[in-house]
């Protein structure tokens, strides 16, 4: 079986960080698993500005941020698995391997074109998913299941990086910052965006992204307002939204008809966090993510999280920041393995 002393799941900011941190820390043997074809993550498709203030102290687009930890990782020569997706983690109780630097070995199952399904034995892992969005069937909204639905991340990737205008008439649900930048990129492609709603009393993204993305183009933001129903069965024709009480509750005869081809979801994020889940480490049911100690360390000993799949984080510079803590403990971790089997 092939063996690394730490396999990082996730070749995003939070990955290529912590990688980088483990390598500092005096850990070479470190493997990036990544399922897209590039490493980057999230950024790659992030073409807006913003990025990077804290970490660099200046403005990048999402590509410019992850390509400057890219380079680092390949000046470093650390090993990456692109196009790569991991199936689970078996613990060592489970598995009955030998120590690799440490007595705690997992075993990571993997999958991809060029190897099929295969295992890599490591000491330490190092969890760097990101998240994912939540999905239509969270939201419990009437009507069919026509086309012209999309999460505000998928409508981002077809636009900026697939080249595919995904409708003309646009209407956003939720105010979440991808769906409030993703209000304007729809407006600058020539779409026209008729409304954001929102359920809460307030934006759910940054104010900057309210006024630059929403205020600037003169598109409106309903608040206390969400979607009542879809209409359209074979493709969107249009949404009625309604207006709601102080307890969420929708007002009777506030309903407001918008026609319209397309319907974006920007209504929160999730961690990413199936195989954390199937390994059995213990979950944080306030943040969704693993429960972890102050060295970033889950209830299954060698295995650390860091980024968006521990908690949601609103600048990618705390994820880059975070990574670095993780790679720097999991390195002591794989360190503290190798004083243990000289003994």
């Amino acid at each position: 079986m092939e063996k690394h002393e730490i396999v990082i799941i996730g070749g995003g900011p939070a990955g290529m960080a912590a990688a980088l941190s483990a390598e500092e820390h005096g850990v070479r043997d470190v493997l990036i698993l990544e399922r897209e074809e590039e490493l980057g993550g999230i950024l790659n498709q992030c073409i807006h500005n913003g990025f990077g203030l804290h970490t660099f102290g200046e403005e990048l687009t999402g590509p410019e941020y992850a390509a400057r930890y890219e380079e680092w990782v390949k000046q470093r020569k650390l090993p990456c698995l692109t196009g790569t997706t991991v199936l689970g983690i078996r613990r060592e109780e489970e598995n009955g391997g030998e120590g690799l630097g440490n007595l705690h070995p997992k075993t990571v199952t993997a999958v991809n074109r060029d190897r099929g399904i295969f295992q890599i034995q490591a000491s330490a892992v190092i969890l760097a998913m990101g998240c994912r969005e939540r999905p239509r069937g969270a939201l419990n909204i009437p009507g069919y299941r026509p086309a012209g639905i999309y999460s505000a991340g998928t409508a981002q990737r077809l636009v900026n990086q697939e080249g595919v205008l995904p409708g003309k008439e646009i209407v956003i649900l939720g105010s979440g910052d991808i769906g409030l930048i993703m209000a304007r990129r729809m407006t600058l492609e020539g779409a026209r965006v008729k409304v954001v709603a929102e359920r809460l009393p307030h934006p759910g993204g940054l104010m900057r992204n309210v006024v630059q993305c929403l205020e600037d183009y003169g598109i409106p933001l309903k608040l206390n307002c969400t979607a009542a129903e879809i209409h359209g069965k074979e493709r969107v024709e249009g949404v009625t939204l309604v207006q709601l009480d102080g307890e969420g509750r929708p007002i009777s005869g506030t309903e407001e008809y918008y026609a319209c081809d397309t319907l974006l979801l920007s209504v929160g994020l999730i961690p990413e966090n199936e195989i954390t889940r199937g390994m059995g480490a213990a979950m944080d049911e306030k943040t969704g993510g693993p429960a972890v100690s102050e060295e970033l360390e889950t209830s299954v000993p060698g295995v650390f999280a860091c980024g968006n799949v521990l908690h949601v984080h609103g600048l990618v510079d705390n994820v880059s920041k975070e990574a670095e803590k993780a790679g720097r403990f999991a390195a002591a971790w794989v360190n503290a393995g190798r004083k243990e089997n000289r003994k």
